[in-house]
Order: structure tokens, then C-alpha cells, then sequence
């Protein structure tokens, strides 16, 4: 009797030690605060990337063209049924030009910003379902900054291609009809600012979103070993719910 009590001791003893054990592996498994911000901010820039390729070729890339603010594809077809098709069709395709040119010259503003941005509470951004999370805290964070740091870029771009003189004369032309409810803004660089970053944006929330459930989307070694530490701790927690 003694003897398999002592055996139970041993067997319950060596349960606790393994479970222990099995504790400090995870702990040392599971990146750090650090390496999680480090591994969500490689994702954010790498979904930046493919923003910049994106705005590289803009004329293949539906959310990089151009269209009239409001309602968009109404105040089109009014001008072209004045028959102003190739006024409209220079207007869409310098301001498209010029956004792609913004978003070239400001590519260190945008990379910038990642690198500046402080991730709190890294691990809760990591850890979810939301499979556009850190996209989501970027966006909140940073967009107040990136627009005030593009604006000026995107004007300047609107200006070289002299997409602001064909804009004041679909304006003139525009806001002159009878019975319209909504005039024409005679400036659109903020509302040019504004579309590109929400493009920039979607950029970055699929890329994410790739990356959280495709090991290939996963370019660099902190990527590889924060992203796969979270799907793997999702995977173990939608178990423990079951």
C-alpha cells in the first residue's frame, strides 16, 4: 500500500513538473511585447508596398482611378450628356496620374509613419479574429498625421499635371446648371489626400490579412515567428472553446 502511494506521488509530482514544464517552453515560445510590434509593423510596410505597386500602375487598379466626389457617376454623366467625354476624360486621367505621383514622392512620409508608431499593447492587435487589426489601429493612429504630412505633396502633384485648371473649368461649367443641389468643390486636394490614404489602407488590410493565414506572406523571419506563434495560439484557443 505504501508503495503505490508513493508511486501516486511520484506520478502526480512528475505530472506538475511536466506541466510546469510545459508552461516555460510556451513562455519562451511566445515572442515578446517587442517582437510582436516588430512583426506587426514588418506587416504594415509590406502592405504599404503593395499600395505602391498599386499606385505604380494605377490605370489597372480600379481604387487608384480617379472619380468626381458626391455622386460620382451622376455628376459624370451629366457632363458627358453636355457633351464634355474629353474634358472628363483629361480631368480623370491627370488627376489619377497625379495621385500616383503624390504617392511616389511620399512613400518615406507613409513608411515613416509605420517606423514612428507606437503599438500598445501589441499582443491584443496579434492575438484576434479581426484579421485586419493592425490596419485598423494604424489607420486610427495615423491618418490625422499622414494627411496633414500629404496634402501638400498631393497639391503640388494636382498642379503639375494641371489637373486644377481642367478641375475650375468643369466647376464653372458644372455649377452653373440650373437646379443643382450640391456644387462642386473648386479644390480637391484634401478630398484626393483623403481617397488615396483609404486606397493605401485597403492595400495594407488585405496584405495583412493574407499574412495572418499564409505562411508565403510572410517575408521576413519576425513575420514568420510572430504570425505563426498567433495563428497557432487561435488555433489552441478556438479548441479550448469547443
Amino acid at each position: 500500500m505504501k508503495k503505490i502511494f508513493i508511486a501516486a506521488v511520484l506520478s502526480i509530482s512528475i505530472i506538475l513538473l511536466s506541466c510546469e514544464g510545459l508552461k516555460q517552453i510556451a513562455s519562451i515560445l511566445a515572442p515578446s511585447e517587442f517582437e510582436m510590434a516588430t512583426g506587426l509593423k514588418d506587416a504594415l510596410s509590406q502592405g504599404l508596398f503593395r499600395g505602391f505597386n498599386a499606385f505604380a500602375d494605377p490605370n489597372g487598379n480600379p481604387l487608384v482611378r480617379f472619380v468626381f466626389p458626391g455622386d460620382a457617376a451622376k455628376i459624370e454623366k451629366t457632363l458627358r450628356d453636355l457633351g464634355m467625354d474629353k474634358m472628363v476624360d483629361q480631368v480623370t486621367g491627370k488627376f489619377t496620374r497625379a495621385a500616383s505621383s503624390a504617392v511616389v514622392a511620399a512613400k518615406p512620409v507613409f513608411l515613416n509613419s509605420v517606423k514612428q508608431m507606437s503599438i500598445k499593447d501589441a499582443a491584443g492587435i496579434l492575438l484576434t479574429d479581426n484579421a485586419h487589426a493592425a490596419t485598423d489601429y494604424f489607420k486610427t493612429a495615423m491618418t490625422p498625421e499622414l494627411m496633414v504630412a500629404f496634402r501638400p505633396i498631393v497639391d503640388s502633384s494636382i498642379k503639375l499635371e494641371g489637373a486644377n485648371k481642367d478641375w475650375s473649368s468643369i466647376v464653372n461649367v458644372y455649377n452653373k446648371i440650373p437646379f443643382i443641389n450640391k456644387p462642386l468643390e473648386p479644390s480637391l486636394t484634401d478630398f484626393i489626400a483623403a481617397r488615396v490614404i483609404d486606397a493605401m489602407f485597403i492595400s495594407v488590410a488585405n496584405e495583412e490579412a493574407d499574412i495572418r493565414t499564409k505562411y508565403e506572406f510572410r517575408k521576413t523571419d519576425i513575420m514568420k515567428r510572430v504570425f505563426g506563434y498567433a495563428e497557432e495560439e487561435m488555433k489552441r484557443r478556438a479548441q479550448q472553446k469547443q
